[in-house]
């Protein structure tokens, strides 16, 4: 069966990239703010472009409450629809809130044009980047825990199906006999999960007795490539959503001293509750750490909303207790933005060292400013993670230090 998430429908090749051409749809709530929907629409606008959809326009709307039938009012709805009828290149709408099934097939009905929300095209990204057998089978099942609600939209084209007197009919049977092939399929791949699962710990438990610290944060922080740099790897790290799903593990030698580095997968708000129960278990490599790095894009203008945002998760996954590093990463982005040419350099540092007061006063732990790419303060980076490595192997393994 179809998952619906194909949106490979309807592309154009431009410089030998294939994409489609979307227009996105954001509600301003109650406890929101202009600025921030802006900002959830540059991150749905980034998550297309991964998925390889470019944005031509952008439709905001104020309400206190969503429209049961639309989510958005009639007037939003007919002003889109004219848009969409006036550009023939446009193939879906893209809503940073999830949608019902009802109100998905309202809006097709409207738009006349593949309807996708936030959720969805998350999972579409999920499963382009998928590469182990692990991710595919954590991608499926949250498709299908997702699609499962929303079976009676696809049977719209059967007249006879809201039931009640003269209304029984074949569409009830269709739908009914997909939502138990549905159902079957999400229990073979929980059982095939399982069987990963107890695979991937047997795998945890033969690391003998060797620190842990895993690299978490937000999606697009610089992760995969501060990996590379620490552990002298070649994870694939690319300047995209969601481009590390699988948890990547390597060996670390600092100074004579090994401990294991862990790349998971990263954060990011609104992520379908399906797909963290799915990853759950890939996920269960930052639980099992001794060591974590929150790597932040400093120069992201919503930083601190994504640093709660990874709290959060790690909150839900009960992996607050663990000791943590912040690490600030992309420096040199901050520095490009925020830093005018003209600005004396003794201000520069001035600003620099207020910043790093102000960021490690917001965190209990430890809190350090890098660039993974330009290479800034990498050096200091490895001389606090070795102190902090060394001083976990005294607590834990202490004849262990005696082989250094």
């Amino acid at each position: 069966m179809s998952s619906g998430w194909n949106i490979g429908e309807k592309q154009r090749t431009v410089n030998s990239r294939e994409y489609e051409y979307a227009v996105l749809v954001g509600v301003i709530k109650r406890d929101q703010t202009e600025e921030q929907l802006t900002e959830y629409l540059d991150e749905l606008e980034f998550l297309a472009l991964t998925a390889g959809a470019k944005t031509v326009k952008r439709f905001v709307q104020k309400r206190e409450h969503p429209n049961k039938t639309t989510l958005i009012g009639k007037g939003k709805v007919e002003e889109i629809a004219e848009y969409i009828a006036s550009h023939e290149d446009i193939s879906m709408v893209l809503f940073d809130d999830d949608l019902s099934a009802m109100q998905t097939n309202n809006l097709e009905e409207k738009f006349a044009v593949k309807i996708i929300d936030r959720s969805s095209l998350i999972l579409d990204i999920f499963a382009r980047r998928a590469q182990t057998a692990q991710a595919k089978t954590q991608v499926e099942l949250a498709q299908l825990q997702y699609l499962l609600p929303r079976l009676r939209g696809l049977w719209t084209h059967l007249e006879r199906q809201r039931g009640g007197i003269g209304m029984r009919g074949p569409g009830e049977k269709e739908i009914e006999t997909d939502r138990r092939i549905v159902r079957d399929k999400i229990s073979k791949l929980k059982d095939r999960l399982d069987k990963i699962d107890r695979q991937s710990q047997t795998r945890r438990k033969n690391r003998g007795a060797q620190i842990r610290v895993g690299l978490v944060g937000y999606t697009n922080a610089g992760k995969s490539t501060l990996m590379n740099l620490l552990s002298k790897s070649d994870v694939f790290a690319e300047d995209k959503l969601f481009a590390t799903l699988d948890t990547t593990t390597r060996k670390v030698v600092l100074d004579r001293m090994p401990f294991l580095l862990s790349d998971t997968v990263g954060f990011i708000r609104k992520l379908p509750h399906h797909l963290v129960e799915s990853f759950k278990s890939t996920l269960d490599e930052v639980k099992e750490s001794d060591l974590l790095l929150h790597v932040v894009d400093l120069s992201h203008p919503q930083y601190q909303d994504h640093v709660d945002t990874v709290n959060r998760t790690l909150k839900n996954l009960g992996a607050t207790d663990i000791e943590t590093i912040m690490v600030y990463n992309k420096l040199d982005s901050y520095r490009e933005r925020y830093f005018d040419a003209l600005i004396p350099a003794e201000d520069k540092e001035q600003i620099m060292g207020e910043l790093n007061q102000k960021l490690g006063e917001a965190h209990d732990g430890e809190t350090i400013l890098i660039s993974a790419k330009a290479g800034d303060n990498i050096t200091e980076l490895r001389s606090l993670l070795k102190a902090k490595v060394s001083e976990l192997y005294m607590k834990r393994y202490p004849y262990m230090t005696k082989q250094w």
